[in-house]
């Protein structure tokens, strides 16, 4: 049978695997999934997991769990060595090995693009990952709970100051969604005041929101003004140093949180580790019909799709252009690409890709959002609950419809849940904390051996000064717990 390889397990490649399971028949081809993560995240849902709005678990979608026929490998490619239809494969364990196919499907995606800003690196978190979508829900909610007891001041301002640099789809509306949390969680804490509250914007181009029109981007920046934003357009940030955050306009303020959502980047591996054609921007190079190649010279048994491709828009009135890196395209490609794959296969004509956006929509927050197809634009509520249906529809699996739906419903009559879990991020420290006491350095020392308890001598129990107790093979001149 002919081996097929996938590499990545994103929008891309879950729905190529997905598609192949159920057009394949179960002689004609294997097929093997290599992802460092065991699941596919549903990355439009983000926003919402870090406001609360969405279970984090439901925007995560099991691979193994839906890929029934599927040989899915936990770890990473390395390289993709096409001209003898090799890849290095470096497991989540193990030394790296190689991996033989006769086909080979790169969805690798792209990465987060970062620059090397002063701070950055040490204290920023992105927006494309289930777990940093947790780990900002968290950090915001212990930072109101730690500025509720602390007095007016420098350091309440500092806890209560948000910062997302980006103003693409993912940082509006995590910006936007964070918003909405932060307003609600004041209800909670009357010690503090909305005028308290600090939430900055920066982006270095001078509007929001690319994918829509001048006069939407614009309305979405006096929308977010309204409710208290600063929107900083035409600004790059120049440092953030210990959380202090230094602006090109010469602003300066400390900041808790500081979000990175500013674009994303090639995928190392099919930049610079794969003898596969790539264009000035480390993307792959992909025909129409998802071949990787050029029109005059595909590469035989190799395909692409997704944010890592540069697949050509046949949609676009302009010459040239190529598909926006977003869910929407992904998705549709990676179907594309299985239906192509299979069809090829077996001798058939392949199809070329091609999609009319079906619009844009983005969510501002708890029961604001605005959605724009050509000239039609819709705003506030309306807008929210089509951005809402549509991604509801979109998300795969029945299984995760249902349950995203239930949380919503449940929100309605509760309320959005505030806990926070930021200690999980440090599942040891309350075991520590009881007093065990760790070595200054080097690897843990466990006793060799243990000294069970003892009954106590009479002269013990009659007040007699004794040596002292011993437990674990250390001398505790202190009563023990028990």
């Amino acid at each position: 049978m002919r081996r097929i390889l996938i590499v990545g397990g994103g929008y891309a490649g879950f729905y190529t695997a997905w598609r192949l399971e159920k057009k394949l028949r179960r002689d004609e081809a294997e097929v093997t999934l290599v992802d460092p993560r065991p699941y596919m995240t549903y990355q439009p849902f983000l926003p919402e997991v870090a406001a609360g709005s969405v279970e984090a678990r439901h925007v995560a979608v099991s691979l193994r769990g839906h890929l029934r026929r599927t040989t899915v490998i936990a770890g990473s490619v390395t390289e993709i060595d096409h001209a003898h239809k090799t890849a290095t494969i470096r497991p989540l364990d193990g030394p790296d090995r190689p991996f033989e196919y006769d086909v080979v499907v790169v969805t690798a995606g792209a990465v987060t693009r970062t620059f090397p800003i002063p701070g950055v690196a040490e204290g920023a978190i992105g927006l494309k990952h289930v777990e940093e979508a947790v780990a900002i829900r968290d950090r915001l909610l212990t930072a109101f709970e730690r500025a509720s007891g602390l007095p007016p001041g420098p350091e309440r301002t500092r806890l209560l100051t948000v910062t997302v640099v980006g103003g693409g789809f993912t940082g509006v509306e995590g910006f936007a969604e964070l918003l909405s949390l932060a307003t609600a969680l004041l209800k909670r804490y009357p010690e503090l005041t909305a005028s308290e509250l600090a939430f900055h914007l920066v982006e270095a181009q001078g509007r929001i929101l690319p994918e829509v029109t001048d006069d939407v981007g614009r309305w979405v920046v006096r929308h977010l003004e309204q409710r208290g934003a600063h929107i900083h357009l035409n600004t790059q940030l120049v440092s953030a140093e210990d959380g202090h955050v230094v602006l090109s306009t010469g602003e300066e303020y400390d900041t808790e949180l500081l979000i990175w959502t500013a674009g994303n980047g090639a995928n190392p591996v099919v930049a610079k580790q794969t003898d596969l054609p790539i264009d000035d921007k480390g993307r792959l190079l992909v025909r129409a019909d998802l071949r990787v190649g050029t029109e005059d010279a595909p590469i035989p048994d190799a395909w692409g799709a997704g944010d890592n491709a540069a697949v050509p828009d046949l949609a676009s009135p302009v010459p040239g252009a190529l598909t926006v890196p977003n869910a929407q395209h992904a998705v549709r490609q990676g179907k594309r690409l299985a239906a192509n794959l299979v069809a090829d296969l077996r001798g058939r004509r392949v199809k070329q890709y091609a999609h009319h956006s079906l619009g844009v929509v983005a969510t501002l927050g708890l029961g604001r959002g605005v959605f724009q197809y050509r000239r039609l634009v819709v705003k506030g509520f309306p807008a929210w609950v089509m951005h809402r249906g549509y991604h509801v529809l979109a998300v795969p699996t029945w299984e995760r419809k249902v349950r995203v739906l239930l949380v919503w419903l449940s929100a309605v009559v509760f309320g959005r849940d505030i806990v926070s879990l930021q200690s999980v991020q440090q599942p040891r420290a309350a075991f520590t904390a009881g007093g065990t006491p760790r070595p200054a350095t080097g690897a843990p020392q466990w006793p060799t051996a243990v000294t069970p308890l003892r009954r106590p001598s009479p002269a013990a129990l009659a007040g007699q000064p004794t040596g002292p107790d011993r437990v674990n093979g250390s001398a505790n001149p202190s009563p023990t717990n028990g």
